[in-house]
């Protein structure tokens, strides 16, 4: 059967959590990206999938699970470090690290079943820095919203042995 457009939508990842994996040093438990559904030079759209699994819930808060905040604002910082590694030839000697948050908003709680979706747009790219808006929803819903501030910097070299 043929649909309309409109009335049956398929969100096909063009990255899934091993190509993820290849690009964000994060690992389980703290990999917060699942899948990228668009990818552009300056905007990203990625999923985080929320399972009563996560082991943060076991704490927060074990009669009514939610997703902490900071954990959705470090999946926002995360899936804005695959937009700006992605884009870098040399991405296995660099590291992205966040440092700022501004603007932080949460408007609603995340639960075990939600699925995250997170947009990340560039407002302003100078050197290694780069200052992005992110918005956080589920089902259509904003859930949250804020700007972060990455830094790209050359991975630390273990020191040599004497």
């Amino acid at each position: 059967m043929i649909y309309p457009p409109g009335i049956l939508t398929v969100s096909m990842a063009i990255m899934d959590v091993n190509e993820i994996r290849q690009i964000l040093p994060h690992r389980y438990p703290f990999l917060l990206v699942d899948r990228i559904l668009e990818l552009e030079p300056e905007r990203i759209v990625g999923i985080k999938n929320v399972t009563v699994n996560e082991p943060f819930f076991n704490g927060h808060f074990p009669e009514f699970p939610v997703m902490p905040g900071v954990l959705i604002v470090e999946a926002m910082a995360q899936t804005a470090g695959v937009l700006v590694l992605k884009s870098i030839p040399d991405r296995d000697s660099k590291l992205v690290l966040l440092v700022s948050i501004d603007a932080a908003r949460f408007r609603r709680p995340v639960v075990p079943g939600d699925q995250l979706r997170i947009e990340m747009t560039v407002l302003r790219r100078k050197g290694t820095v780069a200052k992005m808006a992110g918005r956080a929803t589920v089902d259509g819903l904003l859930v949250a919203e804020a700007e972060v501030m990455c830094k790209l910097e050359d991975k630390a070299r273990p020191a040599a042995a004497e």
